[in-house]
């Protein structure tokens, strides 16, 4: 039955693009049909085939055994803030300095010219299937591997000459995915890796999707059909290009850890006000005479109420709807790592929620994105420092490029739904 429910959630999520679609008659089928023929795809052959299982189990093994080598430059920094298990564990030591080291890999990576050649194999099978552009196809696939903020620059040259809909198609795709410094960080946090590394690459398609959906195509693309992938080598030697990863992992993880320090404050500072008001409704619901009346506020509750329907039509088992929807609201009003952050302490079991594994599973591709709010600023800042003769039209789309990055979030969640 819920497998059932997740189909009518598939098409619901697709019908709230088109209710808010710039152009309905432009949406072209072949873009729309093909992204979720893509997206399907992948998730059968991870979740129904011995061998997807098998390679992307594979896969998650690789990037834990990632987690055990950050583990010992770690422990040679922090000592046994790191490796003492007594002491429990410690976000700032434990899962910060994966972000450091998976930057110094992609530096490496990139120099060697690896992740170009796998990003634009990725990118010239979505342009012959889906029939999007070359430059919006490589943004879509860079976001998987570097993020939201340096997947633009894989596209620098053609940003101040693309159409609205690639803007549109850029910002959207950014916030459907997670970088791969981010995501080895949530794997070390006990997010099921498989999953997640599934998640973030059906990210790509849904994004473009939901890109197209809400703003379709009406002009004439310069890369249309064609892919063409060049990276401006500024290191020397290998050496360098670590040394500059680590540099650019160490910001992000700063960033991060300030972050969650601000925003979890802020959530207790909140929880606080509610529960002071919470108090006062039902002491005078008492002196009206509803002795048995007690309502108890926090953000979590007001944010499950309202992002609950969405959970349930994802395919969400009944009884944690209202838990799903609370996650689903820390992701898109606050970050996704304030959600992974929740949701992992509920798969360890330290958390007074408990949820289904279904449940987990579908939170696990529904918070894969970052798209929130403060995104929104990160994409009009940085790719209009890029093409700064188009920060008019990225202001115009952001609000409905963060929508774009959940809906598309929730579509991949709704397929692992259906095949669950």
């Amino acid at each position: 039955m819920q497998n059932i429910i997740s189909i009518f959630g598939l098409l619901a999520i697709l019908g709230l693009g088109v209710l808010f679609s710039s152009n309905r008659k432009a949406i072209r089928p072949r873009i729309i049909l093909w992204g979720l023929g893509l997206q399907l795809g992948l998730a059968l052959f991870i979740l129904k085939t011995q061998a997807g299982k098998a390679f992307f189990t594979a896969l998650g093994a690789l990037v834990t055994k990632l987690l055990d080598f950050t583990k010992v430059g770690a422990g040679f920094v922090f000592g046994n803030l790191v490796n003492d298990s007594n002491l429990g564990f410690i976000f700032a030591f434990q899962v910060l300095p994966t972000i450091v080291f998976v930057g110094a890999l992609m530096g490496i990576f990139y120099y060697l010219g690896i992740m170009q050649v796998v990003i634009s194999f990725i990118a010239k099978i979505m342009v012959k299937t889906m029939g999007t552009s070359g430059a919006e196809s490589l943004s879509a696939v860079g976001c998987v591997f570097v993020g939201q903020s340096e997947a633009p620059l894989l596209i620098r040259p053609y940003i101040a000459d693309m159409t609205r809909s690639e803007l549109m198609a850029i910002m959207t795709g950014g916030m459907a995915t997670i970088a791969g410094s981010v995501m080895a960080a949530y794997i070390g946090m006990g997010i099921p890796a498989s999953h997640l590394l599934a998640a973030s690459i059906m990210g790509a398609p849904a994004g473009l999707v939901m890109a197209k959906l809400l703003v379709p195509e009406t002009e004439e693309s310069k890369t249309k059909g064609a892919v063409s992938l060049t990276v401006e080598r500024t290191e020397s030697n290998v050496i360098e290009a670590a040394a500059k990863g680590a540099a650019d992992g160490m910001h992000l993880a700063f960033n991060v850890g300030a972050m969650l320090i601000a925003f979890i404050a802020l959530i207790a500072m909140l929880n606080s006000c509610f529960h002071l008001l919470g108090f006062g409704i039902t002491n005078f619901a008492h002196l009206l005479g509803a002795k048995t009346f007690v309502l108890s506020l926090s953000i979590e509750t007001i944010l499950g109420w309202v992002f609950s329907p969405l959970a349930f039509f994802m395919g969400v088992p009944f009884q944690d709807v209202t838990q799903m929807g609370a996650l689903l609201g820390q992701k898109i009003v606050l970050n996704e790592f304030v959600a992974y952050s929740q949701l992992s302490s509920i798969i360890a079991g330290t958390s007074a929620i408990h949820l289904q594994p279904r449940t987990i599973t579908i939170a696990t591709y529904a918070l894969c994105g970052f798209a929130n709010f403060s995104s929104v600023a990160m994409n009009i800042g940085g790719i209009g420092a890029m093409a700064p003769s188009r920060r008019g039209d990225l202001a115009q789309l952001g609000l409905k490029a963060m929508m774009g990055g959940a809906l598309a979030s929730c579509l991949t969640a709704t397929i692992a739904g259906i095949l669950s």
